[in-house]
């Protein structure tokens, strides 16, 4: 299950067209948030909380209204006032609904509710939002893939945080980084661009060649992440939460190093 993408997993409880939009959404409010743009994450933010009560609605049998008559605050009532008998789980009609009412209220008024004199609360708005939204996100997994824990699913959606980083991108299957200059450090670059999936060693290997790293480094690299990385039976790579500690770490050194350069 792990191999399907997070569109696929969330389509198995809900609606396409609103599983594509929430997705979407999510990505650019992560991608904005990177960019330290606080009041556009948000606004992304909000976007996000939309299709998704778009998605709850169709979900409880309902139909979308069009343009404006769409109000996310209607639809979470609406949704709290179903009777029972509808058997709508609680899941949709109150715990998710409630967490994106919080949200929706942060990313609807950001900067409207703080004194000129006060600190830029902007970041700490971002954060918040984006932090719920991550969690919305992952209770819908968890509930889409029925069985499966909200740990995981919030593993799921990290993965999806950690692959819009600007440091790495994918092309046509291949993983490029710039996290990290030495072979190990790249090599956990690239196994962070796909967390929480796996890799087979033979195309890690491959990919730090594209990276220009020797046959002989790319191997030795594979030695010196051991610490870092779980390898299954099949031996395929995975990072582990040292790895991921790591990782973190570097991007840290490698956004210092753009930010001096854009000086």
């Amino acid at each position: 299950m792990s191999d399907k993408t997070i569109n696929e997993l969330l389509e198995d409880g809900f609606n396409t067209t609103h599983v594509d939009a929430a997705v979407k959404h999510f990505q650019n409010m992560v991608a904005d948030y990177q960019r330290s743009e606080w009041a556009d994450a948000s606004a992304k933010g909000g976007k996000f909380i939309e299709a998704v009560m778009k998605a709850l609605w169709v979900h409880a049998g309902e139909v979308v209204p069009k343009g404006k008559d769409f109000k996310v605050g209607t639809v979470i009532d609406s949704l709290q006032q179903k009777p029972a008998a509808a058997g709508i789980p609680d899941t949709i009609k109150l715990t998710i609904p409630r967490a994106c009412r919080f949200a929706y209220e942060i990313a609807s008024n950001r900067g409207a509710r703080h004194d000129a004199d006060e600190i830029d609360a902007n970041e700490m708005d971002a954060s918040t939002v984006v932090s719920l939204c991550s969690w919305i996100l992952s209770e819908m997994v968890r509930f889409s893939q029925k069985g499966l824990d909200l740990a995981e699913a919030k593993k799921i959606v990290e993965g999806l945080m950690r692959r819009k980083f600007p440091l790495s991108e994918e092309i046509d299957g291949r993983i490029y980084t710039q996290i990290g200059h030495s072979a190990p450090e790249v090599a956990l670059g690239i196994l962070f661009e796909i967390y929480p999936k796996r890799m087979p060693k033979d195309e890690l290997v491959k990919t730090l060649k594209r990276h220009e790293f020797s046959d002989n480094n790319a191997n030795v690299a594979l030695v010196r992440i051991k610490k870092y990385v779980d390898v299954d039976e099949q031996g395929r790579v995975r990072l582990r939460n040292t790895g991921v500690q790591k990782v973190d770490e570097l991007i840290s050194e490698a956004s210092e190093k753009k930010a001096k350069k854009k000086r």
